[in-house]
């Protein structure tokens, strides 16, 4: 893949996480007291990838005031959304960015330990030799709730059941990828196309391999999904956790709010 590269996808409203998203996006959302993009971002590094790209719209001048910080000043940079594009309307619109290279794309709002060094391996040396896109998937407790997909032997996806009573197993859509530039060359071209999942994952259908994510992965989504978080062994840490930054988001309301929640589901457990 050579230089490793990563859009982020942190534009998200939160609405199903009001009110905390009130005071916070859903990609600063603290987990044991930090931003869930610290975790991504450690995750990233860790997988020595040297350029990241940021998506931003709500909260958008608190997220760039995380960026912004001298610990990701050589390899981070935000993409702000005037308007929301749509996960593939971000691939579009940072098309220039991506330089016609293979790309990992995530949706950082999710809560994800990961074997990231693993991951792409497996897309650059294993995957089905016609795939252009390798789906991070897991195995969902609340299968009715996700995107399950079925693969065949090859583990090369067949089909999508999106949030369906009865869905046909519990391997999940990670939200996830690595992708081939053949795939963000099709999106610049079809214009219409705004929606990743909905819009780009049914047109490659057939040529999308999985790689299968044995450790933590939800979404933190709602609020008990958030708090259930808290309580989750967290990754190793690439950096220090202090500074001005920390300080400050140390003082917003959302960490207040999640150890109120905490301790009422103590009290009435």
């Amino acid at each position: 893949m050579g230089d490793l590269q990563a859009i982020l996808l942190a534009a998200g409203r939160g609405t199903r996480l009001h009110p905390f998203t009130s005071h916070c996006p859903k990609c600063l959302m603290p987990i044991q007291g930090k931003p869930l993009l610290e975790y991504w971002l450690c995750m990233l590094k860790r997988a020595n990838f040297q350029r990241v790209l940021v998506n931003t719209y709500a909260h958008k001048s608190l997220v760039r005031s995380y960026l912004d910080q001298d610990k990701f000043a050589t390899w981070v940079s935000a993409a702000p959304e005037t308007e929301l594009l749509g996960t593939a309307g971000t691939i579009r619109a940072n098309h220039e960015w991506l330089r016609g290279r293979a790309f990992l794309m995530a949706h950082a709002d999710n809560w994800c330990h990961a074997d990231i060094d693993d991951f792409v391996q497996f897309h650059v040396e294993k995957r089905p030799p016609e795939s252009v896109i390798t789906m991070m998937t897991f195995d969902s407790a609340r299968p009715e709730s996700c995107g399950i997909v079925l693969t065949d032997e090859d583990g090369v996806v067949q089909e999508f059941f999106e949030k369906v009573k009865q869905p046909p197993g519990k391997r999940a859509n990670g939200a996830v990828y690595l992708v081939e530039p053949e795939v963000s060359e099709w999106i610049k071209e079809n214009r219409a196309v705004s929606d990743f999942s909905e819009q780009v994952l049914p047109h490659f259908l057939g040529r999308i391999a999985t790689w299968h994510n044995n450790a933590i992965h939800r979404d933190i989504g709602t609020p008990t999904s958030l708090l259930s978080a808290q309580s989750d062994p967290p990754p190793q840490s690439c950096w220090p956790y202090f500074g001005e930054w920390a300080d400050n988001f140390a003082q917003n309301p959302v960490h207040e709010m999640i150890r109120h929640r905490q301790e009422e589901i103590f009290e009435d457990g």
